[in-house]
């Protein structure tokens, strides 16, 4: 052949245009509805989960041939090929599973809910070992901000002139009406390595990580606050600098309009702090672990919960009993659903909400700080896969929370001169903010001290910054199919 480096070429864009990812949607073949968080299995320990609309994404890595094994609780299990799935159009039915509760009643006496609960504690460390593990890791975060009352008020303003105080209250005005009118909404997404030498020494390295949002709807308190100050800057004498004060703190000592430009011209470096994303996959897998006083063993203690047997069916063909839980006492918080195998009494799958007006953290310094907070949503689900030393492990998690605020405060810019000029204004800001959290697990391996000290963590970690949604940022890598809110992020 005259040109082989030609045909090379050839030959491989040609199989990068047939070698794409495959998306389907799962649905019940009877009513036809979205079926969220299955499971669906590429290889023995590893898979993807479809999303809250039923869809599912395969990695063009997978063969063709390669069995996919499709599970979701109370429903039959299905096995099928990526060409399988091409020939139903993409569209997966899942039967429901027949219910055999009354089944399982008349062939055994009725299981002893106190008795199962305990043997599930009695196996916890058996089942649920997470020291010296090394965790691949995509995490999804979608962060909400609604806001109800937004308003800002020159209330004093010495030595400016009342054009350029105009000047100052029309672009105030237009800023909250941005705000008002405005969706915020970002998502971060991140692929990485956590190595757990115990539940609270862990490292974190991160292979690549981006953000989805609009900077012009970037309305969080302190942004808000920031450019509110940069407007009543821009009419102020650009020749001086300014103290700021907020509320009762001052919170700068020099402050000019040259610095600001300075600082606005400035590139900001793209970087999150790894300690912080590390944190927030700690937090998640919190939901997962049995510990003293860890969220799922005051789930377990009867003395703050009771429990129901719902059903029972069989799942991964195991005899899973499927228990609602509901507070038994005034500080427990959750209800929900326990998944519990009957061979070895592990937790396989957990749903969680607040019970009735239960609620988080709340902070209520209204009258004195001009402060309100409190915490009103916290719901979401972790599943659970079993690994080849038969321990379970986290495979999905999901968590959802979310909290009411107000702050009312002023802000008040004082020239550095003898005569002390001043530009003050009230602002009130009220609203809830959602954020939403995924995190899957693509693999889990038990490692080693030595492994887990050879691990260097990086301070900071680079992210690219994308202002439209971009399905194929992340490749062939295993990944959370996202939502349709997520895909069409920027189309607009």
């Amino acid at each position: 052949m005259k040109h082989p480096l030609l045909f090379i070429l050839l030959f491989i864009g040609i199989k990068s245009v047939f070698a794409q990812n495959i998306t389907a949607k799962l649905i019940d073949k009877t009513t036809k509805t979205p079926i969220s968080f299955a499971t669906i299995k590429t290889g023995e320990y590893s898979g993807v989960i479809s999303n809250e609309e039923g869809y599912f994404t395969i990695s063009s890595d997978v063969s063709e041939n390669t069995t996919l094994l499709i599970s979701f609780m109370g429903y039959s299990s299905k096995s099928l090929t990526i060409s399988d799935i091409k020939a139903l159009n993409y569209i997966i039915e899942l039967e429901p599973a027949i219910n055999q509760l009354d089944e399982i009643y008349l062939s055994n006496k009725k299981p002893n809910i106190d008795s199962i609960i305990a043997r599930v504690k009695r196996h916890a460390n058996k089942n649920y070992s997470t020291d010296l593990r090394q965790y691949d890791v995509f995490r999804r975060v979608a962060d909400y901000v609604d806001f109800e009352n937004l308003n800002f008020e020159i209330d004093k303003a010495s030595q400016v002139k009342k054009q350029q105080l105009e000047k100052v209250n029309t672009d105030l005005q237009a800023l909250t009406k941005a705000i008002m009118n405005s969706k915020t909404v970002q998502f971060i997404d991140f692929k990485g390595t956590l190595y757990t030498q115990t539940k609270d020494s862990t490292k974190l390295t991160v292979s690549k990580a981006t953000k989805l949002l609009d900077h012009n709807k970037d309305f969080s308190i302190d942004n808000v606050q920031e450019r509110a100050k940069n407007i009543m800057l821009r009419y102020l004498d650009t020749t001086k600098t300014y103290k700021v004060k907020t509320g009762l703190f001052k919170i700068e000592d020099s402050l000019s309009f040259a610095e600001m430009k300075k600082e606005r011209a400035k590139a900001k470096k793209e970087e999150f702090d790894v300690n912080q994303l590390k944190g927030g996959v700690k937090r998640l897998l919190r939901f997962s672990k049995f510990y003293d006083n860890s969220f799922l063993m005051n789930v377990l203690n009867p003395r703050l919960y009771e429990y129901v047997i719902d059903d029972v069916t069989v799942y991964n063909e195991q005899l899973t009993y499927i228990i609602s839980y509901q507070p038994r006492k005034g500080k427990a918080k959750y209800s929900g659903k326990l998944y519990i195998t009957d061979g070895d009494y592990a937790v396989t799958k957990i749903t969680y909400s607040y019970f009735e007006n239960r609620h988080g953290s709340k902070l209520n310094l209204k009258f004195l700080l001009g402060v309100k907070y409190e915490e009103n949503l916290s719901s979401g689900l972790v599943l659970y896969q079993k690994q080849s030393d038969s321990t379970y492990q986290p495979k999905y998690i999901n968590h959802e929370s979310g909290s009411y605020f107000y702050v009312s405060r002023d802000l008040t810019l004082i020239q550095n001169s003898k005569y002390r000029f001043k530009l003050s204004t009230d602002f009130t800001i009220e609203g809830s903010n959602r954020s939403k959290e995924e995190l899957l697990i693509t693999a889990t391996n038990a490692t080693t001290l030595n492994d887990y000290n050879s691990i260097k963590q990086q301070k900071k970690t680079p992210y690219q910054t994308l202002t439209k949604f971009d399905n194929t940022i992340w490749g062939s890598d295993e990944t959370l199919e996202p939502l349709q809110e997520m895909k069409a992020f920027g189309s607009e």
